[in-house]
């Protein structure tokens, strides 16, 4: 069975594909079946963004899809960055950019208010003949953010947050350690297991 990824970002990719290594089914990115096709991501929360992703590359190609939304959320700025935390510090803002703006909104903040968490939400989309609704996964992992960034591994917000329970940054904890207890790690692992028992799909 294939399964395509609805996302551009190879970073996603790539560690989907490392966290699902194991797995029978075939990973296919969506820039192997089109590397300009785009979806605007204008949905108010994670599983409206996950879902148009899945939905609309599954109607475009025809294979079941993975929709995948991420953000980070700190309490001590209301949740912020949240559904915008890709584009935190502008549309086209780099890794580096966001997380400085948001170690500058955190710059008054002590460390004990610094919490965090990073959430991921992963929808299905079947095609027609799996008479199938869209499903819907999410995986959390809770942490703190830290005032300078550590490690130079991971991407995105990794190197300012460190996981309940450890004291390096995502950016220092090795693939295979980050993916025992990553926010997309939990949402997949119920990916994984709600496809390999559905009796429909073999």
């Amino acid at each position: 069975m294939t399964l395509v990824l609805a996302t551009q970002n190879i970073h996603k990719v790539q560690e989907m594909r490392s966290i699902l290594s194991d797995w029978i089914w075939h990973l296919k990115a969506l820039s192997e079946l089109n590397p300009n096709f785009e979806i605007i991501e204008d949905g108010m929360t994670f599983e409206e963004n996950a879902r148009k992703k899945a939905e609309h590359v599954m109607q475009e190609f025809g294979y079941i899809c993975l929709g995948e939304d991420t953000g980070l959320e700190v309490d001590a700025l209301n949740g912020q960055p949240g559904v915008y935390s890709a584009r935190y510090a502008g549309d086209k803002a780099t890794y580096q950019q966001n997380v400085e703006k948001l170690l500058s909104a955190l710059k008054d903040t002590p460390n004990q208010n610094r919490t965090a968490r990073f959430r991921c939400v992963c929808a299905l989309a079947f095609p027609v003949q799996y008479a199938l609704p869209a499903k819907i996964f999410e995986g959390i992992c809770e942490g703190m953010i830290i005032e300078k960034p550590k490690g130079d591994a991971g991407f995105g917000y990794d190197p300012v947050f460190v996981p309940r329970g450890y004291t390096q940054t995502f950016a220092e904890l090795t693939a295979e350690q980050k993916n025992k207890i990553s926010h997309r790690a939990k949402a997949l692992q119920q990916v994984r297991q709600f496809l390999d028992k559905s009796v429909i799909l073999k």
